[in-house]
């Protein structure tokens, strides 16, 4: 697919209710190649969970669903992943980690990754 995005949800969750999981679900219908990172193991739609923080190649877009507080645990790898743009979800915004990925040449936005994709904007 010429669309094909590339994307890492950090905080993946194979629990259903999580909107994580509907975003994975939602990436892999729009044709996306998606990586989902997060602390338990376990599946989503056949998608065996990251538990580690593996290197991963030509990545479009980190979509993030981990609270501020929680994300500087996922800083450095996320930044090493070198993505065009990082997603951050709401609930997930964090002006620190928004400038220094910024500074770094990445794009940012402050959006909901299903809103994204039910509009055609992701």
């Amino acid at each position: 697919m010429l669309n094909n995005k590339r994307t890492v949800v950090i905080g993946a969750s194979p629990n259903p209710a999580r909107y994580s999981n509907r975003a994975t679900l939602n990436l892999q219908k729009h044709g996306h190649t998606v990586f989902p990172v997060g602390l338990k193991k376990g599946t989503i739609n056949g998608l065996e969970m990251i538990t580690g923080k593996p290197a991963l190649e030509d990545i479009d877009t980190v979509t993030i669903y981990v609270g501020q507080a929680n994300q500087p645990f996922w800083y450095d790898y996320i930044l090493s992943l070198k993505p065009k743009r990082i997603i951050f979800n709401p609930g997930a915004e964090n002006a620190e980690f928004e400038k220094m990925a910024s500074d770094k040449g990445i794009h940012v936005e402050e959006a909901c990754t299903l809103v994204l994709l039910s509009i055609n904007q992701y």
